[in-house]
């Protein structure tokens, strides 16, 4: 067995600086594609705060707004990718009643509420994705997307898709406004390089360059500390849209009398660099004819069938071996959940002992795949549910064998973590049998079996602290799963943190609030860990004293966090929804410790609760796993013909 080597001691220190990647002959080379999933923090407002927190800039563009789509104090408004809420909150102070902001970065989304607050302004903001915000259609008077918040993406059907949402969105007699850099202006004005001071310790430098479509004008910002150094080196890009291609798209998408008004030109504090809001492109557009309102009938719902672990069979995972009365409320709190979603028809299957041939006689538009207990209540087997469904070509919902798989090998997520620079905890590999020449010099260490989930194997005696406790659990481990690897980790003895995402990479993947696990009531005799009893044993005291809140994070290390969870998720294969659990060690790192494809979906697990953190209700949150693996198989509910008279 290998050895564990520990960590040096940390030295404490503020904001570290970051390397720089030096002289770059090609930006596009470097540009990430989704390089807007990390930009919109604390230092873009720091950086665009002369023409984004100028007030001036905003007064102008609301005034634009107001007069070009005619909307009154009444007229229910979205502004899309809406940044730091201050269209919304100006529109607010002028007396606009039903005003919503939505964009992806939580961190703008919590500034922009702790703004509305101060001002005692009645607004919403909501975090989503541009391409798919999740909001009802037909609801809205006025889309705005402005401060030239359009044409991020890499890929120009994204656009398009951003401007079917919109359309899908707006009321029949409703208007898009767009607020968009002048394509045309900036391929032949833009400046290559340039730096300024952006207040008394912070200066950046930018170089740019048109892409090799022509199509893009790539930027590159190094943001410089006057003590630290390097703090920053990043990369974005902007279509660069003129008049003609703008309304071309525009009218592809069903928009109709788009209408030009002009050009704005940004205000600036510092007078100095203005980049893509040097000079930009007003129009103004009316809502597409929505076809389908016309249609006769009535929409027929989604037909879902619901799979579920066997209530009649053993389940070794479960306290005493079976289902208990705590499970059976658990599926009456999910049938009751999900008879509140009015777009759908439920049907269940939890008799596996025919489970084979009701799939085969199955018509079902979705499987909704809840049977994480796995086939025949056999957690190894959890990955066949969905092997089954595949076989006979039935969608369903969540990950595929492959990624259940993969993620059922903890030692393989590991390595997978390593090689996306996610860090992990030192660990050591015991094979089945093995016979270790050393032993870890680390302790505290955790055991655990390489295989499993539902915290199998990893009780309070899993923390040990010298080599004689390792060995003795060591072998305890050996006699209850003789054909398992062993997994000896240091034990992070830190803050332990959840993320859970929705969604899909290609259609929109958004993080809920991050979850802290509240260890404060346990016994402090007790190890720190989120065990076995933590799950299934109602009378212990991990049961009854654990609690959990909303994370007390920092905004990095929120988007750190993130930005991990993301990258693991599309790595792994993950679809519409994941957990991943992390813990912080003694030096402060926040080390990775699994992820869980297709994670408990019970009312009062950590998923559902860190929706509810949002205010986003269970039957909500079922309903989002639901229309995540619609998009991504392409289901659209389908018009039943009325009947004739």
């Amino acid at each position: 067995m290998a050895n564990l080597t520990p960590s040096k001691p940390k030295k404490p220190r503020r904001a570290p600086a970051r390397s720089s990647l030096g002289p770059v002959s090609d930006l596009e080379q470097h540009l990430p594609s989704e390089w807007w999933r990390k930009l919109f923090n604390a230092l873009y407002v720091k950086t665009d705060g002369d023409v984004v927190e100028n007030s001036e800039n905003t007064r102008r563009e609301v005034d634009f707004l107001i007069a070009a789509a005619a909307v009154q104090p009444h007229s229910a408004i979205l502004d899309l990718c809406c940044g730091q809420g201050r269209h919304v909150l100006e529109l607010a102070r002028r007396g606009f009643k039903n005003v919503m902001g939505v964009d992806r970065s939580r961190y703008l989304v919590r500034l922009a509420r702790k703004r509305a607050q101060a001002e005692a302004l009645s607004v919403v903001f909501k975090e989503g994705d541009a391409r798919n915000p999740r909001l009802p259609e037909s609801s809205f008077d006025c889309v705005a997307i402005m401060g030239n918040s359009f044409g991020y993406f890499s890929n120009k059907q994204d656009d398009e898709k951003v401007l079917a949402t919109v359309g899908k969105m707006l009321r029949p007699s409703g208007q898009i406004v767009l607020d968009i850099t002048d394509g045309a202006y900036m391929a032949e004005h833009f400046e290559r390089r340039s730096w300024e001071w952006i207040d008394e310790h912070h200066f950046v430098c930018r170089e740019r360059s048109i892409s090799a479509d022509r199509e893009r004008l790539i930027s590159r910002e190094v943001i410089v500390n006057d003590e630290q150094g390097v703090i920053a080196d990043q990369f974005y890009a902007e279509r660069l849209y003129t008049r003609e291609s703008i309304t071309r798209l525009l009218e592809k998408t069903g928009f109709r009398n788009v209408r030009h008004h002009g050009s704005a030109e940004s205000v600036s504090d510092r007078d100095q660099d203005l980049g893509m809001m040097a000079r930009r492109i007003l129009l103004t557009a009316d809502a597409p004819i929505a076809i389908a309102r016309k249609a006769r009938g009535k929409v027929q719902k989604i037909d879902v069938t619901v799979l579920l672990g066997d209530p009649r069979l053993p389940d070794d995972i479960k306290l005493g071996g079976q289902f208990n009365p705590e499970d059976m409320d658990t599926i009456r709190k999910l049938k009751s959940a999900l008879s509140e979603l009015p777009n759908y028809t439920f049907r269940y299957l939890d008799n596996h002992a025919t489970l084979a041939r009701d799939l085969d006689e199955l018509r079902t538009d979705l499987v909704l795949n809840l049977c994480d207990e796995g086939f025949n209540n056999d957690p190894f087997k959890e990955l066949h549910v969905p092997a089954l469904l595949e076989l006979r070509r039935i969608p369903y919902t969540g990950a595929a064998p492959g990624a259940l798989a993969a993620c059922y090998d903890k030692g393989l997520v590991r390595a997978v973590a390593m090689t996306l620079d996610v860090p992990v905890p030192l660990e050591t590999y015991v094979r089945p049998g093995g016979q270790g020449a050393t032993l870890p010099s680390v302790f505290p260490a955790i055991l655990k079996p390489n295989y499993g989930d539902s915290s199998q194997g990893i009780t309070k005696d899993a923390v040990v602290h010298n080599k004689g406790s390792l060995l003795d659990y060591l072998e305890r481990l050996r006699v209850e799963f003789p054909r398992r690897p062993i997994l000896v980790q240091e034990y992070l003895t830190g803050a332990e943190y959840s993320v859970g995402l929705i969604g899909n990479p290609d259609q929109g993947l958004r993080a809920l609030p991050i979850l802290e696990v509240d260890y404060s009531r346990l016994d402090p005799s007790l190890p720190r860990i989120l065990g076995y009893e933590s799950k299934w044993d109602p009378q212990s005291p991990y049961w009854t004293e654990i609690r959990y809140v909303e994370a007390r994070l920092s905004d990095n290390q929120q988007a750190q966090l993130i930005e991990h969870s993301m990258r693991l998720f599309e790595r792994l294969g993950c679809r519409e929804y994941a957990r991943i659990d992390f813990r912080t060690d003694a030096q402060g790192e926040i080390k990775l410790l699994e992820v869980n494809p297709n994670p408990g979906w019970c009312w009062d697990g950590k998923f559902n609760l860190m929706a509810g953190f949002q205010g986003t209700r269970y039957a909500e949150m079922l309903g989002q796993i639901l229309a995540a693996a619609e998009e991504r198989l392409g289901i659209v509910a389908k018009l039943q013909p009325a009947q004739a008279a």
